[in-house]
């Protein structure tokens, strides 16, 4: 019975290692250890749940157990990591993805822990295939939000970066203006989040660094 229980520890540590793979490819938050890990545990916390206390059960005939209670758990706790990698931050939430791609995660762990083997991989792929169409819709389809910091002299030339970005198509979600001195005198430093395509992202950037010379580009991320 141990050589299964190892076994199904392995099935869902190599399945959650793949998912985390994928993951690590697209450099997200959580990649293959953090996967690796989810899966391994909640298989183990299975395991645990199913069959930790077969003693118990056969040394006192009035004690009676719920097999899923500690497994059940697993739902929950997920939900503690998951919290960690959701992030928002200027006005944008992310990790929402690999969130849900961990508690799937968490999921196939306890398929593997349950010996359910083929559900397990086949839910498996249904997340690589997910994850990689996701990835291609949105390269080819998507946008992305950007964080553009730069500084004017004069607020006319301000107004000429803001209307070039939207005669480009470029959303604007907010900008915020302050006033700074310089060693050169008063300076006017933009912050602003905006919205490119993904297709259009590098050409955008280039031709708005390009033809707007009387702005200095502090940061683009």
């Amino acid at each position: 019975m141990t050589t299964e229980f190892i076994t199904r520890l392995f099935v869902a540590a190599i399945l959650g290692g793949i998912i985390g793979l994928e993951r690590n490819y697209r450099a997200k938050e959580a990649g293959f250890r953090t996967h690796f890990l989810v899966a391994l545990g909640s298989a183990l916390f299975m395991v645990i749940s199913q069959y930790g206390f077969s003693d118990e059960l056969i040394a006192k005939d009035n004690v009676s157990l719920d097999p899923s209670r500690i497994a059940s758990q697993v739902v929950t706790g997920i939900g503690f990591i998951g919290t960690g990698i959701i992030i928002f931050q200027k006005h944008v939430v992310k990790g929402l993805t690999t969130a849900a791609g961990l508690w799937v995660t968490s999921a196939i762990g306890l398929a593997c822990g349950s010996g359910m083997y083929a559900i397990a991989t086949a839910a498996t792929l249904f997340v690589l295939l997910c994850l990689e169409i996701l990835s291609v819709m949105l390269e080819k389809f998507g946008s992305r939000n950007i964080s553009l910091t730069f500084t004017t002299k004069e607020k006319a030339d301000m107004g000429k970066a803001i209307e070039k970005l939207k005669r480009d198509g470029v959303k604007i979600n907010y900008y915020n203006v302050k006033e700074e001195r310089t060693p050169n005198g008063k300076a006017l430093k933009v912050t602003m989040e905006v919205k490119i395509k993904r297709s259009q992202y590098e050409e955008k950037v280039a031709t708005f660094m390009n033809e707007l010379e009387d702005i200095g580009i502090e940061n683009i991320e």
